[in-house]
C-alpha cells in the first residue's frame, strides 16, 4: 500500500454556515442546505432552491463573500491541526481549488463600478489576493498556486498537494477549494444546460442513483484541509490517485467512459490497493443521467457485492469547484466519528446505494469527481 498523506485538518464554510461542525450537523439533520432565493429564475420573479454561503466571515479578510470564505475555512483548519498536534514545518505550501473567483465583485465592477476602483480594491478581485494575504497572515513560505479541473478540481487540488508532499517540494499543504459563484446568470446557465435543477425541492429533483432523478441543486462552499505527516491525530489518510481526461466533449461524457474507468483503476494501482479493499465509492453522484449511468456501471463493474456508494450532493448541494473537497471532508470526518451521514433515499434505487446514517469501519473510500468537459479524478482514501 502507497504512503499516506495524512488530513490533519479541516476547515469548512458551506450552505449549513461557517464552520465545518454546522456543515456536520447540518448533514445529520437530514435537511437540504437549500433554501429559496428570489430573483433566480428566467424572469427573475420565481423563486428557486439554491444552497448559498450565508452572509459572515471578517470584512478584514476581504470585500467578498468568496476571499471570506476561503481565509475562514482555511484558517480553521489551521487552527484544528495545531489543535490536532500539529506542528508546521518550514515549508507550508498552499493549494487553491477554483473555478471562477471573485464573481460578484467582477460583476459589480462592470455594471455599477463602471471599472474605476481604488488600486487596491482592483487587486482584491485576483485570485491571487486571497492566497498572498492567508500566507501572510501565518508567515507560511512554501509554493503557493491556483488548480482548475471544473467540478473535479478539489480531487485535482489534494492530489497535486500530495504530489508536493511525496516529491519533497514542501513539508506540509494547506488546501483550499472554494466557489462561490451563484450569480443568477450562472444558475440560468446551468439550467439551460440541463443539468441544475433550482424550480423543485432539493431531495425531489437531486436523487443520485434513485429513480426520478433530474440533476443536482447548485451549491456554494469553501473548504480547507491540512495535508501533512508532521500530526499523530490526522482525520483519515490520503493514500494515492488518478486524474484522466476524456478528450471527447465539452459537456459529456465519453459513452462508453474508457478514461473514466482508466482513472478508477490508475487510482487504485497508485494507491497500492485492490477493488476488495474498497467498502466505500464516495461518488461524484450529481444526479444527472449521464454521471449516475457512468459511477454506477463502474462501481458494479470493478467492485466486489459488498462496495456501496453515496453522495451527499442531495443535501450539500452540488458546491461546482468544491464540490469534491466538501465529500473529501465528510468522508475523513466520517473516519473520525465511525459513521457518515448520508442523504436519505426516496426513490427506487440502486442496490449499493448506502443512505441514512451509515457505520464507517477500517475499508477504504475511493472518492471519484468527474468535471464538465471530460476531467476525471478519483482518490482513494483511509482510516487513520
Amino acid at each position: 500500500m502507497a504512503r499516506g498523506i495524512g488530513i490533519c485538518g479541516i476547515g469548512a464554510v458551506t450552505g449549513y454556515g461557517w464552520g465545518k461542525e454546522r456543515l456536520w450537523e447540518g448533514l445529520l439533520s437530514a435537511k437540504p442546505a437549500a433554501t429559496l432565493h428570489g430573483g433566480y429564475g428566467k424572469d427573475r420573479d420565481q423563486a428557486q432552491w439554491i444552497a448559498t454561503v450565508p452572509d459572515g466571515g471578517d470584512p478584514a479578510d476581504g470585500r467578498g463573500r468568496f476571499a471570506r470564505a476561503m481565509r475562514a475555512s482555511a484558517r480553521e483548519a489551521v487552527q484544528d491541526a495545531r489543535a490536532r498536534g500539529w506542528v508546521p514545518g518550514e515549508r507550508v505550501g498552499l493549494v487553491h481549488a477554483i473555478v471562477v473567483a471573485e464573481v460578484y465583485l467582477w460583476k459589480d465592477f462592470y455594471l455599477v463600478d463602471n471599472g474605476r476602483l481604488k488600486l487596491r480594491d482592483y487587486l482584491s478581485l485576483m485570485p491571487s489576493t486571497s492566497m498572498s494575504t492567508f500566507m501572510q497572515e501565518f508567515g507560511f513560505h512554501g509554493p503557493a498556486m491556483n488548480v482548475s479541473a471544473m467540478c473535479a478540481s478539489g480531487n485535482a487540488g489534494l492530489l497535486t498537494a500530495k504530489a508536493w508532499l511525496d516529491a519533497g517540494i514542501v513539508d506540509d499543504v494547506v488546501l483550499v477549494a472554494t466557489d462561490v459563484s451563484l450569480t443568477p446568470e450562472n444558475v440560468l446557465h446551468f439550467t439551460r444546460l440541463g443539468v441544475a435543477v433550482a424550480d423543485r425541492e432539493p431531495l425531489d429533483a437531486c436523487r443520485p442513483f434513485q429513480e426520478g432523478s433530474r440533476g443536482f441543486v447548485m451549491g456554494e462552499a469553501s473548504v480547507g484541509m491540512v495535508l501533512s505527516n508532521r500530526s499523530d491525530q490526522p482525520y483519515a489518510s490520503v493514500l494515492g490517485g488518478a486524474m484522466s481526461h476524456d478528450a471527447h466533449h465539452v459537456t459529456s461524457i465519453d459513452p462508453a467512459f474508457p478514461q473514466v474507468r482508466r482513472c478508477f483503476t490508475d487510482a487504485l494501482d497508485n494507491a497500492g490497493v485492490s477493488p476488495a479493499d474498497i467498502g466505500y465509492v464516495n461518488a461524484h453522484g450529481p444526479g444527472t443521467r449521464q454521471c449516475d449511468r457512468t459511477e454506477a456501471a463502474l462501481l458494479d463493474e470493478l467492485f466486489p457485492a459488498d462496495t456501496g456508494a453515496y453522495s451527499v450532493k442531495p443535501l450539500a448541494g452540488h458546491c461546482q469547484g468544491a464540490a469534491a473537497a466538501v465529500e473529501i471532508a465528510v468522508a475523513a470526518l466520517g473516519y473520525e466519528r465511525g459513521m457518515v451521514p448520508a442523504p436519505p433515499k426516496v426513490a427506487e434505487a440502486h442496490p449499493r446505494l448506502l443512505h441514512g446514517e451509515f457505520p464507517v469501519g477500517d475499508a477504504l473510500t475511493l472518492k471519484s469527481s468527474l468535471g464538465m468537459g471530460g476531467h476525471n479524478t478519483a482518490v482513494v482514501l483511509g482510516p487513520n
